[in-house]
């Protein structure tokens, strides 16, 4: 597996086809492998963040989730065959479940978020195996409860929604107690099957203008795109 360090944190160089071969592979292998999915904002993070950074560059794949970083890598000269949405890549990790017998849990989002989330899943993905849901509203005292519960389960793939960073060092924290072949923080991507969150329409995403309609959806996010411009200096700056 090629991979492309932009500001410090190595990134696959993968197709969406590749990326779920390699996620099915782990599974297979009961690999206990962390996947994240990196985008413009998360990679800013990761400059400052110095424990994220680390997590990132521990983990089994980190998938280009965003133009933001398929562009850095071009823009550094590096192919990067391109993007890997987190939802995207959930989507068709889910269409594929059934046929190889994985089972998923979903944790995190607001309450009652993973439940419509997961008779969403049911609907689309006929025979697919959820296992357990969890809401992502918890204190340090119920994590062994929770860890607990993912481990009865006994899910293939464990998705995580607890934002970036909480949902990487939350997961590497607890990795080997978890005992999960495959886990993935996956943001909003709950959200948006629970019908809660609006993802960009087709075109949008093809113009890959999904950060603006994000901004304009949530105007509370419109501080966090303010990364986007910084991002695009700080990558132009690392080429010299």
């Amino acid at each position: 597996m090629h991979t492309v360090q932009i500001l410090g944190v190595n990134i696959a160089s993968v197709t969406m086809k590749e990326a779920v071969s390699i996620v099915e592979k782990h599974i297979e292998n009961k690999s206990g492998a962390l996947v994240a999915t990196a985008n413009a904002e998360m990679l800013m993070r990761a400059t400052h963040d110095k424990e994220l950074a680390r997590i990132l560059n521990q983990a089994a794949l980190v998938v280009p989730d965003g133009a933001g970083t398929v562009w850095a890598a071009h823009h550094l000269g590096h192919a990067m065959p391109e993007r890997v949405a987190g939802y995207d890549l959930v989507q068709e990790l889910m269409r594929e479940a059934p046929k190889h017998d994985h089972k998923l849990f979903f944790f995190g989002s607001a309450p009652g978020v993973a439940e419509k989330a997961k008779k969403k899943a049911e609907k689309l993905y006929p025979g697919i195996d959820i296992v357990g849901v969890r809401n992502g509203f918890f204190s340090s005292s119920d994590e062994k409860e929770i860890i607990q519960m993912i481990k009865e389960a006994r899910p293939d793939i464990l998705l995580v929604a607890l934002g970036v960073p909480k949902q990487e060092k939350w997961l590497a924290r607890n990795l080997k107690d978890l005992n999960v072949p495959v886990s993935i923080g996956v943001g909003g991507t709950l959200d948006v099957m629970a019908g809660v969150m609006k993802r960009a329409p087709l075109w949008m995403q093809r113009a890959k203008l999904e950060w603006l309609f994000r901004g304009l959806m949530q105007p509370t996010r419109a501080k966090r795109l303010l990364a986007l411009p910084r991002f695009v200096m700080k990558v132009h700056r690392s080429r010299t």
